[in-house]
């Protein structure tokens, strides 16, 4: 089986004890040599100034290549693309462009008076600067707020031709999920690079209600295979063993690069990607 490319999406801090994990988890994974690391950008654009300085200093005490999630939730298009020209300045040129989720208690995404409708009019904006390459997100199986899976492949067409350069999906269950979905992207034109997003499930309770939300589907199978993990004391050991399969799976059909979800906490994601046979390469430069 051949060895994939894998990258690693982090969360900003926003506690003290919180920085200490996020730094733990940049020390446990750094060394397996990442093609890029993400942060997002919270809910609501909640973590907006955290997602500047924690990009800002994985970038200058690391080495990583550090790629900027941005979104256009609450903020008019000249205060998003102040923000993205600091990314610049900072030495950071590869991106996440999202429209992002809307804060939390709202009846669903509502543009700011002064700013992008969507994600499609904020990837044009970024890509016409010139500085950065852009990554978005994929779906697929239907967003909550589509009308059908057709739509979220429109979707993506559209933003590819904005000036994306590849996609990074949304958390699935299944390989054949994916695989349906790359094969229907393909038949749409989309020829960008489409990177499965994987999640080591840390938390069963807390990974299927994150699901529903998202829209994945849960497979009965899953739901059952996880109580009796629980029952039987066995939790991290079915979800190391689920999530390679999974991995396997992918790379089996194609699949050349991986990207991880990690929520902060790496050793599930390190032991998965151990199994797949990325082994530490790198040392995590130290911090000035």
């Amino acid at each position: 089986m051949k060895t994939p490319r894998i990258s690693f999406e982090f969360f900003p801090p926003k506690s003290l004890e919180a920085s200490f994990r996020l730094w733990d988890t940049i020390h446990t994974l750094s060394p397996l040599d990442p093609r890029f690391v993400s942060v997002t950008y919270g809910a609501g654009g909640t973590t907006r100034e955290l997602t500047r300085e924690a990009v800002g200093t994985l970038h200058r005490a690391t080495g990583l290549n550090v790629a900027a999630h941005l979104t256009c939730v609450d903020a008019s298009r000249a205060e998003t693309l102040e923000i993205a020209g600091q990314f610049a300045d900072a030495g950071v040129s590869e991106l996440v462009a999202l429209r992002g989720d809307p804060p939390k208690g709202s009846n669903g995404f509502t543009p700011h008076p002064d700013g992008f409708a969507d994600s499609c009019e904020l990837i044009s904006a970024l890509a016409d600067t010139g500085k950065f390459s852009i990554r978005v997100g994929a779906y697929p199986e239907k967003h909550p707020e589509a009308a059908d899976s057709r739509a979220d492949i429109d979707w993506l067409k559209r933003k590819i031709d904005a000036g994306a350069t590849e996609a990074i999906t949304q958390f699935f269950f299944e390989a054949d999920t994916f695989f349906r979905f790359r094969d229907a992207c393909a038949a749409a034109g989309i020829d960008a690079p489409i990177i499965p997003g994987i999640l080591p499930i840390e938390n069963w309770t807390g990974a299927r209600k994150f699901a529903t939300s998202c829209g994945t589907q849960v497979p009965a199978w899953l739901d059952s295979a996880f109580d009796k993990a629980i029952r039987d004391d066995r939790h991290d050991l079915l979800a190391t063993a689920l999530a390679t399969e999974l991995c396997s799976k992918l790379i089996e059909g194609g699949v050349e690069d991986l990207h991880f979800y990690t929520l902060n906490r790496p050793e599930l994601t390190r032991d998965v990607c151990h199994a797949l046979g990325v082994t530490p390469k790198v040392a995590l430069r130290d911090v000035a």
